[in-house]
């Protein structure tokens, strides 16, 4: 009888590769669909920006767009981003230089920095062969137009975009460092053991950020020069230098007062309170004459832009503190012992999941500027007159108070109140349902704790539901600010021409750019740039006073 044979065992080694192979197998797919819609349609948009776009792609204009939409503030901002990349890159580069040096046995930094600086370089030829590609690509609709149509035309234009002498050697050096950084960190992976597959890919991110630093300075900086080229030959003088030196001090200035007055709070001594909270009146007040160049930087930037901009401010003001405190007084009634609380809880919830089609049309019904309106009823009985609602685009201070109220002290228009009222009524049952769950997970022990040291229902709310609701607080207001600011469909269905432009906020605007008759698609990829860096600019500011004041204990 044959003998059996026994399975192959396999070695360590082999079983480490085959938990790897499987591991990439799954991440890789993954990896692309995040690469394809994710990371590629974001450096797409800003491809866009950077070109007088309208149905095809056409002449490089660098920041010519984000000039147009926030005038000499926009070689401000991106002068202070080139430099917030070369800062956060040579400080990546020195937190390895120490790591290095201080750790006992560690491999000489240079091991580290090498593969790192080859792997940047092959992203940057990389990304120099592709946007050389896109604009060729692009304009293959232009190129065979009036051409004979047949099997295989668009094809055989998209082969000769590669073949292009200026593409087809950047392609080949794009290649070879890539092939050469590929082997480069694979064999120093293979021969570092430890932190060095760690090290290696920061070194990669710090060289990467220091040469997008230096990129987007030099785009500045010629941007800049162009521009003050302009002015020389139009006889104008244009101060963007100064502006750009004024500004960036105030904003440091700024930042030093929030520092100093984060130490002297933190002091028990009221005397060094006292004088470093002066010190930091007077960092402030320094701070502000400087920034007063602002204004003049934004001079000459896009009027409706900025217009819609204060509209999506007043928006988010309004809007997120009610539909927040009336989310949390909701939750908290319903936390008690009610009866009938699921019903109650799926009525408020309701708004939430109800199509924004159906209830903005019917909330129009409701503020409808007609006399016999349902809205106007109720204001009757209180003797105010009938009202324009959707078609007021006066602010709710010189509706009150008069015309001699300033523009700027007018507030919202009634049409962007009655939008805000509608938000709030959508969200509020979500932020109910979320808080709920935030109070569930309350320990009922810290209550009756409380009562029986005597604890009044105030005290309870303020210091125990309020400080151990925080995280639910913080996540609410996060995603709430955030909607806000890229809300869209609600003000489109409310928006009525008769309102002008006081419901036309930056998402609107950016529509409008785009879906005009004579589209602009530079300019508004340009403009949701910006929005992108107000929401992401307002989302850390919002994780940065939540470190001290959110508890998750």
């Amino acid at each position: 009888m044959a003998a059996q044979t026994q399975p192959r065992t396999l070695s360590r080694r082999q079983r480490v590769l085959i938990e790897n192979l499987t591991a990439y197998a799954f991440i890789i797919p993954a990896g692309l669909l995040i690469l394809i819609f994710g990371i590629f349609p974001v450096i797409f948009a800003f491809f866009v920006s950077a070109h007088r776009w309208r149905r095809f792609p056409d002449e490089y204009i660098g920041l010519g767009n984000y000039a147009r939409a926030l005038g000499d503030f926009a070689y401000v901002l991106f002068f202070w981003v080139a430099l917030a990349a070369l800062l956060l890159g040579m400080w990546q580069l020195g937190r390895m230089l120490r790591v290095t040096l201080l750790k006992p046995g560690e491999r000489p930094f240079s091991l580290y920095a090498l593969p790192g600086l080859v792997n940047a370089l092959a992203l940057y030829w990389l990304g120099h062969w592709f946007f050389l590609l896109l604009p060729q690509v692009l304009n293959i609709p232009r190129r065979i137009r009036g051409q004979e149509r047949v099997q295989g035309l668009f094809v055989n234009e998209l082969v000769a975009s590669f073949q292009v002498p200026e593409i087809a050697s950047a392609g080949n050096l794009a290649l070879l460092v890539t092939l050469l950084a590929i082997g480069f960190s694979l064999l120093l992976m293979r021969l570092l053991k430890g932190d060095g597959t760690r090290l290696i890919w920061q070194a990669t991110s710090a060289f990467s950020l220091i040469a997008l630093g230096g990129l987007t300075l030099n785009l500045t900086l010629g941007a800049v020069n162009a521009a003050v080229e302009a002015a020389r030959v139009e006889g104008t003088e244009l101060a963007i230098g100064a502006q750009i030196i004024l500004i960036s001090a105030g904003a440091s200035l700024l930042y030093g007062a929030y520092r100093l007055w984060q130490r002297a709070v933190r002091l028990d001594n009221d005397r060094r309170f006292l004088l470093l909270g002066l010190a930091a009146i007077t960092l402030m007040l320094g701070a502000y004459l400087l920034i007063a160049e602002l204004p003049r930087a934004l001079g000459s930037s896009d009027d409706e832009m900025l217009n819609s901009f204060s509209v999506t401010i007043m928006y988010a003001l309004c809007a997120v503190p009610l539909q927040l405190a009336i989310g949390l007084g909701l939750a908290y009634l319903l936390f008690q012992k009610l009866k009938g609380k699921t019903l109650f809880r799926m009525i408020f919830f309701m708004p939430y999941i109800m199509p924004f089609l159906a209830t903005a049309l019917v909330f129009a019904l409701i503020f409808s500027h007609r006399e016999d309106s349902i809205i106007n009823h109720i204001v009757g009985w209180f003797g105010i007159p009938p009202q324009k609602w959707l078609l007021e685009p006066l602010g709710i201070g010189r509706l009150i108070v008069g015309a001699d109220v300033p523009a700027f002290l007018s507030g919202p228009s009634l049409a962007l109140i009655v939008v805000i009222i509608y938000t709030i009524w959508t969200y509020a049952g979500y932020a109910t349902v979320v808080f709920l769950a935030g109070l569930g997970n309350i320990s009922g022990e810290l209550y009756e704790a409380a009562r029986i040291d005597g604890a009044s229902g105030w005290a309870i709310f303020r210091h125990i539901t309020l400080p151990l609701l925080s995280p639910t607080t913080f996540f609410l207001s996060l995603v709430a600010v955030i909607g806000t600011f890229q809300a869209f469909t609600q003000l489109w269905l409310m928006k009525t021409p008769a309102a002008r432009n006081t419901l036309d906020t930056t998402s609107i605007y950016i529509f409008q750019t785009v879906t005009d008759q004579n589209p602009n698609y530079g300019y508004g990829a340009a403009l949701a740039f910006v929005l992108f860096g107000v929401i992401l600019l307002l989302t850390l500011v919002q994780n940065k006073f939540a470190e001290r004041r959110v508890f998750y204990g």
